[in-house]
Parts: structure tokens; sequence; C-alpha cells
């Protein structure tokens, strides 16, 4: 008998009510009139792409975007129905939606715990309403508060909260103030991320002109190094570079991602990892819409991974995690040692104080977590 292999799946819902000005996914804001018509072309792709995939079972299910929260209650009731006809559900999945604060009122909140949500990832990024200004954020800290409660009072007993650091003007007094009440709050889990300028993004044209000045790399470290320190005390477990946990609430999703799993994005621009290929989605919102869920006009940019380039990913994704990558996981999964094929970077990198090894596996240091995009490269062929 075949095994049944698990999966997560990625739902991408491309609406704003206000583009932030940082940000580079595909998303726009007052496109309302487009809006049926796309949830009409997802539900149509969640139906066909499961008939690719009949064998799997889904343990997560995310919605992110844009904003899941600006679509109509009735979209997204029709969204959920068409994942749980036609997708395998576990009992215990993860089933995750982004709800960013100012499009969340008691209403929705009830409505998503009702059509099988069980955990909210809120965007709340910082505690002071001049810097969720200059961010393009729509809500105010006070509107935040008040989803807040609404969320707790609709039922939701896990909760994600992304919070950002090193923004242009803000201070470290400002940093801190924003993690002490979210801890207050008491979120399961806490996404601290620092700003990248992205291309294509109103900050990085301004920064282009000279006219936004990004923080000092020793303050961006000064601000992590302190989250680190302050939430492991708060009794949060940092289980990846920029995740933190209270115990047992680590986001299955997440960790879907860090661990080069199978993972099947639909809609507009969705990434997907299956069956050795990785592809995405179209980025034209008009020609998603016209091809009306058929999966053959849909995908792009198909990649066959090589041996090689699953060897790499399995390192340098799974040295995101604080556990690292065991000897084992990767004997289980490639059925070769590790020390064979990277002996010679992991001496190299444990000698310069970036990895640690024992006899379970390797992780990174602290001063290999602040440069690690150069110890992930020493792992590339």
């Amino acid at each position: 008998m075949k095994n049944t292999k698990t999966i997560g799946l990625y739902i991408h819902i491309p609406f704003c009510r206000q583009k932030c000005l940082y940000c580079d996914f595909p998303s726009w804001a007052g496109k309302e009139e487009q809006m049926q018509g796309y949830v009409d072309a997802l539900t149509k792709e969640i139906q066909n792409r499961s008939k690719e995939y009949p064998d799997r079972k889904v343990v997560s299910v995310f919605f992110g975007g844009g904003t899941p929260t600006t679509l109509e209650i009735s979209m997204l009731e029709q969204l959920m129905q068409a994942v749980f006809e036609n997708w395998d559900i576990t009992e215990d999945a993860e089933i995750t939606t982004e709800a960013n604060p100012g499009t969340l009122d008691a209403e929705m909140a009830q409505a998503l715990k009702k059509m099988g949500f069980n955990r909210l990832s809120m965007g709340v990024q910082v505690w002071q309403n001049r810097l969720l200004k200059d961010l393009g954020r729509i809500h105010t800290i006070e509107a935040f508060q008040e989803n807040y409660k609404a969320v707790r009072e609709a039922g939701f007993g896990n909760v994600n909260t992304d919070l950002m650091f090193a923004l242009p003007d803000q201070t470290m007094a400002d940093w801190q103030e924003t993690v002490k009440n979210i801890v207050t709050l008491g979120p399961e889990h806490i996404s601290a991320y620092s700003l990248i300028l992205e291309e294509g993004t109103p900050f990085f044209d301004r920064y282009e002109k000279g006219e936004l000045e990004p923080a000092e790399e020793e303050l961006d470290r000064e601000m992590y190094h302190w989250a680190v320190d302050y939430l492991a005390e708060m009794g949060y477990e940092q289980y990846e570079i920029s995740n933190f946990a209270k115990k047992g609430r680590q986001s299955r999703h997440n960790r879907i991602y860090w661990q080069a799993e199978e993972y099947l994005g639909m809609g507009l621009g969705s990434h997907s990892y299956m069956d050795g290929e990785r592809f995405h989605n179209m980025y034209d919102l008009q020609e998603y819409i016209k091809a009306n869920g058929d999966v053959s006009l849909l995908k792009e940019e198909v990649e066959i991974i090589t041996e090689e380039d699953a060897l790499a990913e399995c390192m340098f994704l799974g040295l995101r995690l604080t556990e690292g990558v065991s000897f084992e996981r990767f004997r289980e999964r490639f059925g070769k040692e590790m020390k064979n094929i990277y002996g010679s970077q992991i001496e190299e990198l444990v000698k310069d104080g970036l990895l640690v090894e024992d006899k379970i596996g390797i992780r990174l240091t602290r001063r290999g977590v602040d440069i690690s995009n150069f110890v992930f490269e020493k792992f590339l062929f």
C-alpha cells in the first residue's frame, strides 16, 4: 500500500485595503470589484489541484496575502468550504489566516472561528502610531488592541503577532516598548523581522533618492539580541531565526518550509514544492481570473530539484531552525552521511565559531545567526 504523504497548503489572497510602503508581495489595494471573480477562480483551482494530488493528507492550511480578511465573510466561507470538501484535512491540522488589524472586528473574528480557522496571524509590526503611519499601515495601536480582544473573545487560543525592527526613526526604546506590550498580551507565537528594503517598493525608491535613512547594522543587531534574550525570559522559545513560541505552539506551516517538506500554493503568484519540483502560479491578476482554475494555464517556471539542490536546501533551510539539522534526519532523507558530503565546510564553520556540532547534529551559534547568509552559502555547490 502506498504511503500517504503529508503536505501544507498555502492560499494567496492578493488584496489589501492599502498597500504597505515596504511590501513587495503580489497584492493590490482598490480592486474590490475583482474580488468575487478572483475567489471563484481560486475555488476552481482548489478543486482542480486536489485531483492532481489525490493521495495527500493536509496538516496545515495557511491563508496569506495581501490581507485575506479584506475579503467579505461569504468569500472566505466559499474558499474554506472548497478546501474542506476537496482535500483530506487531518483532524489536528493547523489552519491559519493572516488577519491584519483594521480588517478585523468581532463579527469577522467569530466568522473565521466558525468556518474552521484555529490560528490567527496579526500584523501588528510596532506599538507606536507614528511608526505605523510611516509604514503605511491602516491601523492604530488602539485598533489592534480592540481587534486582539475580539479575537480572544471569539475563542482563538492560538495567535501570532508579527513585529518589525530596524525601521527608519525607530529607537531602541520604541522596540522595547513594542515587545514588552505584546508579551503582556500573551500571544502564543511572535515573529520578529528586521526591515528589508525590497526593490520596487516606495521605501526602496525613497532610499534610492536619499530620502530614507535605514537603521544602522549595529542597532539592528542590538534590537535583535535584546528581543531574543527578553522573549526567552518571558517563556518564548526561539525555534527559528525570527520566530518565538510558547511551549507546543511552534508554527507547523513554518516548519514545513524550513524542513523542505512538500507544500502546494494556490492563488496568484503562489509558490509550491511538490514531487521534486518547485514552481509558481502566474502573477497577472486578470489572466489568473480568466484561467478560471485551469491548472495547465497557471503553472510557471518549473524547476526540477536535483539531489544536489535538495542536499543544499536541507542544510541552509534547516539551519534556520535553532535545533539545526540532525545527522539522523539527513541520513533518513538521503541515505548518506552529512559529514561525508559537507565535512570540510562543517569543520571550517565550527572552527570559526559559526556552527556548533554535537552527537545529534549541527546548529548555528549566536554569531552564526548574525551572518547566517554567509554560513548558508558554504553549503551551495
